[in-house]
C-alpha cells in the first residue's frame, strides 16, 4: 500500500552509483523518463538500489529524481521503500488520442468480434519503428500469448505489425527494409528475406488485410487489417488464434468488418 511522500526524505544517497556523474548535457527531464522508463513488466517494483542499477546514473540523483516524481504523482513509494508506477501517469495517459481515446472508439466493435471469435482481438497503434498495443481482449480459454496492454512488437513480427508497416511513410518502409534480419524466435509473422518482407507490404496494401501463420505445437494464426480515419491508417486490429483452428476466410471477413465498422466510427469515408 502506498504511503506516498513522507519516506522519501529519510533515504541516504549512497551505494553503488556514487560518483557516476549523468550523461553530459543530459536534461533533467530526459533522466527523469530514464528513470520512468526502468520500469517494465518484469519490474513493476523497484527499490532505489534497482533504479540506480537499471538506469546507469548516481544514487543521489536517481533519489532527487524519485522524490520529485513522488510529489507529482509519476510515482508512488510503498510503504516498504519501493517504488511503483503513480496513478498520475495512467491520468496522463488516458488522454492520449491514439491510446485511451482510441480504444474508446473501438471497444464495442472489439466486443463485437470478441464475442464472434472467443480469441484474443488486439488493437495496435505504430510508435516509430514499433507496433504498440493499446487495447486487448481474451477469451479464458484462448491460447497464452505473450501481448500485453502498452506493450511493444517489431513491425514485423505480427500481424498488425505488418498493416501498421505496409501503411507508414515510404521513407519509415525503406528503413525498416534496410534493417531486416529474419527473425529466429517465436513471432507470428516469419519472413526469410528483405524481398520476401517487400512482397508481404505489398500484398497487405492491395488486399487490404495481412495474414500469417506459425504452425507446429502451439502455432498460432492472425488476420489484421488497417483501421482508418480521414487522414488515412491510424491503427491496426487482428484476431490471434490457434492455428488448429484457424479457417482464413472467416476470419478475414470478421476483421475487416470490424476495422472498416472502426474506421467509420472515426470519421473515415473509405
Amino acid at each position: 500500500m502506498a504511503s506516498s511522500r513522507t519516506h522519501a526524505a529519510a533515504e541516504e544517497g549512497r551505494g553503488p552509483g556514487r560518483g557516476r556523474k549523468p550523461q553530459a548535457g543530459e536534461a533533467v527531464l530526459d533522466r527523469g523518463f530514464r528513470l520512468l522508463h526502468s520500469f517494465d513488466p518484469d519490474h513493476r517494483v523497484q527499490s532505489l538500489s534497482s533504479l540506480t542499477r537499471r538506469t546507469g546514473m548516481p544514487r543521489s540523483s536517481v533519489l532527487r529524481l524519485a522524490r520529485k516524481l513522488v510529489e507529482i504523482g509519476a510515482l508512488e513509494r510503498l510503504d516498504d521503500g519501493n517504488y511503483v508506477i503513480g496513478l498520475r501517469l495512467l491520468e496522463l495517459a488516458s488522454l492520449a488520442p491514439r491510446g485511451h481515446g482510441l480504444r474508446a472508439e473501438a471497444m464495442p466493435y472489439m466486443e463485437d468480434l470478441f464475442y464472434v471469435t472467443r480469441q484474443h482481438v488486439l488493437l495496435a497503434v505504430r510508435d516509430g519503428d514499433e507496433a504498440m498495443l493499446v487495447e486487448r481482449l481474451s477469451a479464458h480459454a484462448a491460447t497464452p500469448v505473450r501481448f500485453r496492454v502498452g506493450g511493444r512488437m517489431p513491425l514485423v513480427a505480427t500481424g498488425v505489425g505488418l498493416v501498421l508497416l505496409a501503411h507508414a511513410p515510404v521513407d519509415v518502409q525503406e528503413q525498416m527494409l534496410r534493417d531486416f534480419t529474419p527473425r529466429e524466435d517465436e513471432a507470428l509473422v516469419q519472413l526469410d528475406s528483405t524481398a520476401e518482407l517487400r512482397r508481404a507490404l505489398a500484398e497487405v496494401r492491395r488486399g487490404g488485410y495481412a495474414v500469417a501463420q506459425r504452425t507446429g505445437p502451439g502455432g498460432l494464426s492472425t488476420v489484421a487489417a488497417p483501421v482508418f480515419d480521414e487522414g488515412g491508417v491510424v491503427a491496426a486490429l487482428s484476431i490471434v488464434v490457434p492455428s488448429t483452428e484457424f479457417t482464413p476466410g472467416a476470419y478475414v471477413t470478421a476483421v475487416r468488418t470490424g476495422a472498416r465498422a472502426i474506421s467509420r466510427q472515426l470519421g473515415s469515408n473509405g
